[in-house]
């Protein structure tokens, strides 16, 4: 059974420029630092960091958080759609990897969360071979890093 849930890639310009995946599930958005951002290039294998979970309002939040806040930076919605499973994401994340499809403007296709070995909040984020796979896919920002 495949399930469809929503998702967003924040683009935040933070401390340090970095994209955040968001994963509708469980009632919350499951939440990933990625300091480079996916990729559609399988060969690119993104470190992930696992951060608190955010309300499903933030699937479409843009703006800039306030300095002293938690992420304080201007964020943009860089991408977002809708993803699916062959089976529940909750149970396939407690289990050390999730494999999802993206809907979205940018990313699509098969995609994989697997966590590493040596850190309990620490994924790779990989592009797995499929037809949009692209070796020369290049990351654009929507805002101009300051």
């Amino acid at each position: 059974m495949e399930t469809k849930l929503r998702f967003v890639i924040h683009e935040h310009h933070a401390s340090r420029l970095h994209f955040d995946l968001r994963l509708e599930m469980s009632g919350v958005l499951k939440s990933w630092a990625v300091p480079k951002g996916l990729s559609l290039n399988p060969n690119h294998k993104r470190l992930a960091i696992e951060v608190p979970d955010h309300s499903l309002s933030y699937i479409d939040f843009e703006g800039t958080i306030a300095e002293g806040r938690y992420g304080a930076g201007k964020v943009v919605v860089w991408d977002g759609g809708e993803y699916s499973t062959q089976s529940d994401p909750a149970t396939q994340l407690a289990k050390g990897r999730l494999n999802f499809v993206l809907r979205g403007e940018k990313l699509r296709g098969a995609f994989s969360l697997v966590r590493m070995k040596d850190g309990k909040d620490q994924w790779l984020a990989i592009k797995n071979r499929d037809e949009y796979a692209d070796l020369n896919w290049k990351l654009e920002t929507v805002l101009t890093p300051e």
